[in-house]
């Protein structure tokens, strides 16, 4: 199923790696009201993984949405991983991402791709989210970033694995969809050509952004609109940099991005456009997009979340953008979209006004 068609409530949703800790040791309190924060304005699709401070996110997420019904949102969490008892000291290999859930829970972390592993991660993750069923599941983490050099050999395990696993899962009915959930294109564009799975959808952290959407368009975006598989787009403000933080990619942004938002600011401020608003409208302009899901772990992130998405973006900030090169010339923008619609209506006048 694709998940565009499964959404309740519109495209916004809920990345709950923040519950996990990142960065920062978040009180329980503090992730509980921000989760609520999120329903109270309409959120209905969250998103978590086993990775996100191993295990602490969907704990957290699981005691928030225990209040609700289960028919009432849409959930989504990842395999690729198991939390095991034991508990680890010292430093922690996360490849590129080393520090990032450094406050979460100490237990150790494991890859396992395979069709058991896949299933036990289901499990795993029932148990901890307190539900009796998933609706998508992303295999997580299949890529460079993680596992380096020895990403295909990976990728091969999940091929073999885990991809057949949930397609089963999906044609039992136990599951609505399935996907990758990486940070990067390349395995996005191996699963594309796959013939003998075909997946619902990709959720593509930070690599559809205002910053960062290039390489994204060369093919991952258009094929999956080919192939009517949804992108939900993860990391919308790349890592925090544009939305007022100085982080991206979870490092400290290099000077070339920091002057590229600042010219984007700058273009920002003299049309009165929240700088969230263009990054949240550009991710969902693109027809594959179907979702985005921002992060957030406090309360007051979740209003600025909603405000952005509401706010009115005037078609000549976009034209600025394109015209001065701070996004692709082949992005698909907002202005496109309403072009298309008028041209449209305007060939139904034409046809409609047309004698027999």
């Amino acid at each position: 199923m694709q998940i565009r068609n499964a959404l309740l409530n519109g495209p916004l949703g809920f990345g709950a790696a923040p519950l996990g800790n990142m960065f920062r040791n978040i009180p329980d309190e503090e992730a509980a009201a921000t989760v609520d924060a999120a329903w109270k304005q309409g959120t209905r699709y969250f998103d978590t993984a086993p990775f996100y401070g191993a295990g602490l996110s969907e704990i957290r997420l699981g005691k928030a949405l225990a209040t609700h019904k289960r028919d009432d949102y849409l959930l989504s969490t990842k395999v690729g991983r198991l939390i095991l008892d034991e508990v680890e000291t010292g430093a922690r290999n996360f490849g590129e991402k080393g520090g990032l859930f450094e406050f979460g829970s100490p237990n150790r972390i494991v890859y396992d791709y395979s069709s058991d592993g896949a299933r036990r991660s289901i499990d795993d993750s029932l148990k901890r989210l307190g539900v009796d069923r998933l609706d998508f599941v992303w295999v997580h983490d299949v890529a460079q970033d993680f596992h380096g050099d020895a990403w295909l050999a990976q990728f091969e395990t999940a091929r073999t694995g885990a991809f057949r696993a949930l397609t089963r899962l999906r044609e039992e009915g136990v599951i609505k969809g399935w996907g990758l959930g990486v940070n990067r294109v390349e395995p996005c564009e191996l699963l594309l050509d796959l013939k003998e799975v075909k997946p619902d959808g990709f959720l593509l952290a930070g690599r559809y952004t205002l910053l960062d959407h290039q390489r994204a368009l060369q093919r991952v975006m258009p094929e999956a609109a080919a192939q009517n598989i949804d992108i939900v787009v993860g990391g919308p403000y790349s890592s925090g940099v544009l939305a007022g933080g100085t982080s991206f990619e979870y490092q400290p942004a290099p000077p070339e991005i920091l002057a590229r938002v600042e010219r984007i600011k700058a273009i920002a401020q003299r049309y009165e456009v929240p700088i969230k608003a263009a990054a949240l409208h550009f991710s969902l302009a693109h027809p594959a997009s179907a979702a985005v899901i921002p992060g957030a772990s406090r309360p007051e992130r979740i209003a600025e979340d909603y405000a952005a998405l509401r706010a009115v973006v005037p078609d000549d900030f976009w034209q600025e953008m394109r015209t001065k090169g701070l996004v692709a010339a082949d992005a698909p923008l907002p202005i496109d979209r309403q072009d298309l619609n008028r041209s449209r209506a305007s060939a139904s006048v034409e046809l409609a006004a047309s004698p027999d």
